[in-house]
């Protein structure tokens, strides 16, 4: 609906992960090299791990348009499931390979055999596996098993594994000592550690689809990133939330007050956004009595949410029927 209304070229805070979007902060730039480093020396298994909404399958996505063509990848997204056989299709769909009406050694043969193809035509292999955290200890071993493949032709396949914080977890027990340790490079990806940072991504994003990065007023950052943890996911949620509340209003700036309503309006629901500090005993006077203190009047809200739909609803009538 605000596409057209400030001059974007697509929705600039869209929660996909389009590398076209990447921003690399410092840290998403270690990762980055690390992830590269790996791709290139192709020995052992590659962990990523970082907090969900941190960018991880962006950034992942976005090393395989660096990769030449010498590179053959396949990327498995849907990790639930019940077997390793399950998995094994999923692996060979990812390589374009047959999967159906195939038990469990022939997969494993067919997966061998195309990587040894590959490997005489002078190409690599990269498997990616996003999501790893939902694959059980049985299934990590049996996966551990497909290295085994690389012999004396030299690392045929190389593995990335990608994952939420309890895939560190899993990757700890005891049980599966031995895939630990043929990983041979893990990095966490964290959230943007700072407003500026926070900035600098939300001006990044609006400059690739206009010529304006400065539609958020400055002193909105900071709430930004206090409300989102840094979480890229949670930013982009507000920021295209407050797009929406600034279009109903025909604000092409997004003040303060509109980024407070955004977040009341989401903390009402569903939205996993950090709260504002609750006052405690340790704010207020040395043997204040907690009991006589009044209660706060809550801050009026600039307009209601109903009155915000309608205008949004009016708005995008009037533009349809322009």
């Amino acid at each position: 609906m605000y596409q057209h209304f400030y001059n974007f070229t697509r929705p600039p805070f869209d929660n996909i992960p389009d590398p076209g979007f990447l921003y690399l902060s410092p840290q998403h730039e270690r990762v980055l090299s690390v992830l590269k480093y790996a791709l290139l020396s192709r020995t052992g298994f590659c962990v990523i791990t970082g907090n969900v909404g941190a960018g991880k399958t962006t950034l992942v996505r976005s090393i395989l348009y660096d990769l030449g063509r010498s590179t053959v990848v396949g990327l498995v997204s849907n990790t639930q499931c019940d077997s390793f056989e399950e998995l094994m299709r999923w692996i060979l769909l990812s390589f374009n390979l047959e999967y159906r009406n195939k038990d469990k050694v022939e997969m494993y043969d067919d997966l061998v055999q195309f990587l040894i193809r590959q490997n005489e035509k002078g190409n690599f292999v990269t498997l990616i596996i996003d999501e790893a955290q939902h694959l059980d200890m049985r299934v990590l071993e049996q996966l551990r098993m497909l290295s085994n493949v690389n012999t004396e032709r030299g690392q045929l396949l190389q593995i990335v594994l990608v994952g939420q914080p309890e895939l560190s977890d899993l990757l700890r027990k005891p049980e599966i000592q031995q895939f630990a340790q043929r990983i041979s490079y893990d990095h966490f990806l964290g959230p943007l550690e700072s407003a500026e940072i926070t900035e600098r991504y939300v001006r990044h994003r609006l400059s690739a689809v206009s010529d304006r990065d400065d539609i958020f007023e400055p002193n909105t950052y900071a709430l930004i990133h206090k409300a989102s943890g840094g979480i890229p996911r949670l930013i982009n949620m507000i920021c295209d939330t407050s797009l929406v509340y600034g279009f109903a209003e025909e604000l092409q700036t997004i003040p303060l007050r509109i980024i407070e309503q955004v977040l009341a309006d989401k903390r009402m629901g569903l939205a996993p956004l950090q709260r504002d500090p609750v006052e405690t005993s340790a704010e207020l006077p040395v043997n204040t009595n907690l009991n006589t203190i009044a209660p706060v009047a809550a801050k009026p809200r600039h307009r209601t949410t109903a009155s915000l739909a309608d205008s949004i609803i009016e708005r995008a009538m009037a533009r349809k029927a322009e």
